[in-house]
């Protein structure tokens, strides 16, 4: 049973990586959606056992710069945001089609917000994420799948966006030898929040290209871009952010991962600035 988690696991690297890792999706305050992902995050398995992961991820962002509508750097809120993913995986192979793979998740936000200058501080939990993916392996070498999520807004009032949220895209991987591409590619659909307002749809595709040049060591580096149109007043908001990174792979059915990501253009968005600690456990 271990070779055969093992083998699962490295299959599967990290587990499935659909988090968004925002206070807002569309609010200057916000991250690119699903830019917590990792090399290989989607190098899913199909004809297999049942099996869980558990994922933990760290980030700490500094809000000392922004974007403005014109797209030059101006002064933040100089705040510092730290938070937290709590994700748990179930992964399961169905038995009417082997040659499929599913899965369902359970994502829970832990976000504070501190600013040493004002000597305020805001935190809880945020609004819980949960939903379904499901793939196929085209070729030995490549998955391709589709991933939809459901966001409850039942978060701590001070960080709760008030709106239920739908996340839905598409993710895909490819390996050719110590070499591999990861992504996804989709939408962000917003309800109406409690002060009237409807948020714009959010566009989003954030791509890791991973290079194993050891057993235990994986660097890597990313592309994120989303965009979101102009609506209710608030002006069109985009970021294209870039980073790098690497994957211990410490156990066979453990990881733990370490970014570092900045945008590099963008408007009416945050300037990220962001360290990023990913750890998985497979069982």
């Amino acid at each position: 049973m271990s070779r055969i988690l093992n083998g699962r696991y490295r299959q599967i690297s990290t587990a499935l990586g659909t988090a968004v890792l925002s206070l807002c999706v569309s609010s200057p305050a916000a991250a690119i959606t699903f830019d917590v992902i990792g090399p290989g995050e989607y190098d899913l398995p199909v004809d297999f056992k049942p099996f869980n992961v558990f994922v933990q991820y760290a980030t700490v962002q500094d809000n000392e710069k922004i974007r403005d509508a014109a797209g030059k750097k101006v002064d933040g809120d100089g705040s510092q945001l730290i938070s937290g993913l709590s994700k748990y995986v179930r992964f399961w192979s169905p038995e009417w089609n082997r040659k499929i793979g599913l899965a369902y998740e359970i994502i829970v936000p832990e976000i504070g917000v501190r600013n040493e200058a004002g000597g305020s501080y805001s935190g809880g939990l945020g609004d819980p994420l949960t939903g379904f993916a499901a793939w196929y392996r085209p070729t030995d070498s490549s998955t391709l799948g589709v991933q939809s999520f459901l966001v409850v807004p039942v978060g701590n009032d001070s960080v709760s966006d008030t709106n239920w949220k739908n996340l839905t895209s598409l993710l895909w991987n490819w390996k050719g030898g110590k070499f591999q591409v990861t992504g996804n590619g989709g939408l962000v659909w917003q309800g109406e929040r409690t002060n009237g307002i409807k948020p714009a749809v959010t566009w989003h595709t954030n791509n890791r290209f991973g290079y194993r040049i050891a057993k235990y060591f994986e660097p890597f580096f990313g592309l994120d871009y989303e965009y979101t149109g102009a609506k209710n007043g608030a002006p069109k908001s985009w970021a294209f952010d870039v980073g790098a990174g690497v994957v211990l792979h410490t156990f066979d059915n453990q990881s733990i991962a370490l970014r570092y990501s900045t945008t590099v253009d963008g408007a009416s968005h945050s300037q990220n600035d962001s360290l990023n600690v990913k750890y998985a456990y497979v069982w």
